[in-house]
């Protein structure tokens, strides 16, 4: 049975993993090629709120900052730091030549301040840690990658008001994999 349990989290941890990777070129897609508004020389745009647009990368960095929170929950603290710094260096091969400094350096410190508030929260509940933690790295990452990227905070708003609809949005993914892995005993990496 544990071995089954090891194999189980390894192979969550992979497919969370993988999850990862994706949402790097995805968001750098994304930001160029889908929303109700594509601005000239700038990004595509999407609703997040009632009147507050946002560049439509935000959905996919939302959800990478929950999946590195569950890599490290499955592979631990070194897998999730070494999927940083792949992450980095894949957000800056995908990103078009103009956002290849404020993508890498976004999505590098982003994370980084998520593995950062996660690890010690993780302690206290999975649920809390992963919003706590993503919601510092997805206010991070915005305001890292709109002054980089366009020299101007003005979707600011937009950018974490779309993030957050990730993170929100998975929390009851992240509420059930919390008591599924209590019920069968799959502890944390």
């Amino acid at each position: 049975m544990e071995d089954d349990l090891k194999i189980l989290r390894r192979r969550e941890g992979i497919i969370f993993l993988i999850a990862f990777a994706l949402c790097i070129p995805a968001a750098n897609w994304l930001i160029l090629h889908v929303g109700t508004v594509c601005t000239p020389q700038g990004p595509c745009l999407v609703p997040v709120a009632p009147g507050i647009l946002a560049p439509s990368g935000v959905l996919m960095v939302g959800l990478a900052l929950i999946l590195r929170d569950l890599i490290q929950r499955r592979l631990g603290l070194k897998v999730a730091a070494a999927g940083i710094l792949a992450g980095a260096l894949l957000s800056a091969f995908f990103a078009p030549p103009h956002l290849v400094i404020a993508s890498a350096a976004a999505f590098l410190l982003s994370e980084t301040a998520d593995l950062l508030v996660y690890t010690p929260l993780q302690k206290k509940g999975l649920v809390r840690a992963v919003a706590v933690s993503s919601a510092i790295g997805l206010v991070i990452d915005s305001l890292v990658f709109l002054y980089l990227a366009f020299g101007s905070l003005a979707f600011l708003e937009g950018q974490v008001i779309g993030k957050g609809w990730m993170v929100l949005l998975s929390l009851p993914v992240i509420a059930w994999l919390r008591r599924r892995d209590e019920r069968i005993g799959l502890t944390p990496a």
